[in-house]
């Protein structure tokens, strides 16, 4: 039966976040974190002597933008002594947000600092008792409220606690002005907490209870409940709600819900290859994905019950995908590549000159703006400065054409403003700058292990391996 089952590991839509409770105290599992920011398009000026030098298509315009701020997220010498050991390491970025002007950077041990772009400073870390380690935050457009998910070592770091806090406390300094989700919920290992921003819901599962329920992200209210009695995993797409269940003999039993009141909508039966374990069963609008090991990928419409089947030798099980579901199209992560499939199994885009920097192609360094660009970091390109080669670069291309738009690199050496007199980092603009940047173009390039962008302020912010977060603006 362990053969014919979901693979654990199986790739994941990048559409929504789950988290899940586990045993472990220190460190978090990257592949549960926020995948991919769905974030405003913008057009920017351009100009090709700038940060954002621009590559091809001129409706894409990228200008003065620069590496303007570096800010430290580490704990302050003194303050970190009341914590618990773990959180005093030096450890690197997994996740930025941003809203309103305030970009949050949790780090890998679980410490989440929030600054403010208005005062350009620090403002105050979001973990709010000595044993609180966040394992992820996120952003709640419908209410302006960041919701985190902690886990405390006075519960041996297997329980999953929600707090949701007002971006306007936040920005007051009040990180404890917020309050407690879900507190009658047990979501203990192996429960979790998944969020869907695209259907404006929260989705926890409870595995002492074996119950499935839904919640209004606008107020947190609970809409209904389901039974987890076989049910293996639950998929979200716009409106409907996929519901697996255990694997029986030759097919597994699915069953598709309203996502607005849990109302069944279709009930019935897959075929599978025996024996062979399945990789990806996701629910694409109104298209069923089903791929198997060593098969091919089948996509098999709901509603007409008609199946196209795409050649296993075509479409290669990808490490991780994500849903355009407006364009109604695939991106696919494989190999540090990224590619684009319509609805019928083919192949429409390649892309040029945007090689992801991990092989894993890691959600947290690729964030996509509203499924028109891609925005990643990515390895130099071969005929590059040969000193820029250690250090990446943040490449921004156009998801429909696979066309590099614009990116920035080491190879600006304009970027960087040197004091002539003294060939010392030079502070510019001193009077309104309230930290010093103290890595180059290049250091701040080398070891990005987070990015995101900000549409409404135009800003991308970047996480290091040391702690800290960059933004580049104009």
């Amino acid at each position: 039966m362990e053969a014919r089952g979901i693979a654990a590991a199986s790739p994941r839509a990048r559409n929504q976040l789950r988290l899940v409770a586990n045993k472990q105290s220190v460190g978090i599992n990257e592949g549960l974190l926020n995948s991919v920011k769905m974030l405003q398009m913008r057009e920017m000026g351009s100009k090709p002597d700038r940060c954002f030098s621009l590559i091809s298509d001129g409706r894409e315009k990228f200008r003065n933008i620069f590496l303007q701020e570096e800010y430290d997220t580490q704990y302050p010498t003194g303050l970190s002594a009341t914590m618990v050991p773990f959180l005093e390491r030096q450890t690197k970025v997994i996740e930025i947000v941003s809203a309103h002007g305030v970009v949050f950077a949790l780090l890998e041990s679980g410490i989440c600092a929030a600054f403010s772009r208005d005062k350009n400073q620090r403002i105050c870390f979001l973990n709010l008792s000595r044993d609180e380690v966040i394992r992820t935050i996120f952003y709640n457009k419908y209410n302006d409220s960041i919701i985190t998910v902690s886990v405390f070592g006075s519960e041996n770091f297997s329980s999953l606690k929600c707090r949701t806090t007002r971006i306007q406390y936040i920005q007051r300094g009040q990180p404890d002005a917020g309050f407690l989700l879900f507190e009658s919920e047990s979501i203990k290992w192996p429960s979790y907490v998944e969020f869907n921003d695209l259907n404006a819901k929260l989705l926890t599962y409870s595995a002492q209870d074996r119950i499935y329920k839904v919640f209004e992200l606008r107020n947190y209210n609970i809409l209904y409940s389901i039974s987890g009695e076989d049910v293996q995993d639950i998929k979200m797409s716009p409106g409907l709600m996929l519901l697996i269940y255990t694997i029986a003999g030759s097919h597994v039993p699915l069953k598709i819900l309203s996502i607005a009141d849990g109302s069944v909508v279709k009930s019935f039966n897959h075929l599978l290859h025996r024996r062979r374990k399945v990789v990806i069963l996701e629910l694409f609008n109104e298209k069923l994905l089903v791929k198997q090991e060593n098969e091919n990928l089948q996509i098999l419409d709901v509603r007409t019950s008609e199946l196209i089947e795409v050649s296993e030798n075509e479409f290669v099980t990808p490490t991780g995908f994500y849903f355009l579901y407006e364009s109604q199209l695939l991106l696919t992560f494989r190999d540090r590549t990224v590619a684009v499939w319509n609805s019928g199994g083919d192949l429409v885009t390649s892309y040029e000159d945007h090689l992801i920097w991990h092989p894993d192609s890691k959600s947290n360094i690729i964030c996509l703006t509203n499924q028109n660009l891609i925005i990643s970091y990515c390895k130099v390109h071969s005929n590059d400065r040969q000193e820029a080669q250690k250090a990446g670069s943040v490449n921004i291309s156009n998801i429909l054409t696979g066309k590099c738009l614009a990116k920035i690199n080491a190879g600006n050496t304009h970027l960087l403003k040197e004091c002539e007199c003294s060939g010392r980092r030079c502070n510019a603009s001193k009077a309104i700058r309230a930290t010093e940047i103290t890595s180059t173009v290049q250091e701040a390039l080398e070891n990005v292990t987070a990015l995101f962008y900000d549409e409404d302020r135009n800003e991308l912010y970047t996480g290091s391996k040391n702690g800290l977060l960059h933004v580049w603006s104009n």
